[in-house]
């Protein structure tokens, strides 16, 4: 067995009840700060338009506001959502960003507009084609990144030759096609959506063709990951993150709530299929029940990064919970 296992992390930057969107951010950098002294691989942000109750709308501030206070780890997006943005836009603003702190940035992209067709509308007024570029939108980024003798008149200042890594998010099969035509790693997002997580990673490595940019597949995965001291503790926090998913089933989008024992009286039975349909793969439990989970994801799956995404209230339980979760990886893979 490999001595080593990168494990991740992935912010949404959300509000917490009673919190201002200023503590929210403050809380994203101590976040970082903290994953990042723990050993943690790399921290995404990911971009969201017109949700109440997320911060993370200008992604490529909040990412330069992270790397300005950390001072190793690897910061990027979980992702841009390309259909909003001119690539020329994204490569400038990243260009910028990793001629300030090189060798430090990674480039996630996605292909929906991570927000409702209205407010996309108001992004990027061209009929949603961005949707339907993705592919040729990513090439362009690509070129943007590349050496000097490969650009065409138009190019980003900064930006040219500084070879920013990029990944191709997705949720479905049509991302996986997509990277793995182009050689790209590819990532794909458990922690909401997993129903087509084994089709999307088989798919991804069967059609995968090598390129400059890798030799081979390589798949990381976004889940759900919530450490308590006993599984029953680690339940009743995960409720939060039930409430949360709830929340977009009624699209009533809270800040994140306290946990609850009465989740049961909450939400209804079609409610709560509907909400945990979406968490299916999400590792909970202690430590021990979680080490099990990540055993036997591995046995199935044997992806080659897991980037976690944890919704705990408490702030201390959530720092408690990325430690726990990088304390068992690293005990399996020193065994």
């Amino acid at each position: 067995m490999q001595s080593h296992f990168p494990i991740s992390a992935l912010n949404l930057v959300p509000l917490r009840k009673g919190e201002s969107e200023q503590e929210a951010i403050q809380n994203m950098v101590q976040l970082a700060q903290h994953v990042e002294k723990l050993g943690y691989e790399r921290y995404w942000i990911a971009e969201h338009h017109n949700a109440p109750n997320l911060v993370s709308s200008a992604t490529a501030l909040l990412i330069q506001h992270t790397l300005e206070h950390t001072d190793s780890i690897m910061v990027g997006s979980g992702g841009i959502m390309l259909p909003n943005h001119a690539p020329l836009v994204v490569a400038e603003q990243f260009g910028t960003m990793a001629t300030m702190f090189p060798n430090r940035l990674n480039l996630g992209l996605g292909r929906a507009p991570g927000t409702d067709m209205m407010t996309a509308s108001a992004l990027r007024r061209d009929s949603h084609k961005g949707v339907y570029t993705f592919g040729d939108d990513i090439k362009q980024l690509l070129k943007y990144f590349g050496p000097e003798e490969d650009q065409s008149y138009v190019r980003p200042y900064p930006g040219v030759d500084t070879n920013i890594p990029i990944y191709v998010l997705g949720s479905s099969t049509d991302s996986a096609h997509l990277a793995a035509r182009l050689g790209l790693p590819y990532v794909f997002a458990a922690h909401f959506a997993p129903q087509q997580m084994a089709q999307a990673i088989e798919m991804y490595r069967d059609l995968f063709e090598p390129s400059e940019y890798l030799d081979k597949p390589r798949v990381t995965v976004c889940l759900n990951v919530i450490i308590g001291e006993t599984d029953e503790e680690a339940t009743y926090l995960s409720s939060t993150m039930h409430l949360m998913f709830l929340g977009i089933v009624r699209n009533s989008r809270l800040p994140l709530q306290p946990p609850t024992d009465q989740l049961e009286n909450i939400w209804s039975p079609q409610e709560k299929y509907m909400a945990q349909d979406k968490t299916n793969t999400s590792f909970i439990g202690s430590e021990e029940t979680v080490k099990k989970q990540f055993l036997a994801f591995q046995e199935k799956y044997n992806v080659d990064e897991i980037m976690a995404v944890s919704y705990i209230y408490d702030l201390d339980k959530q720092y408690k919970s990325f430690e726990s979760f990088k304390k068992v990886v690293d005990e399996i893979y020193s065994e």
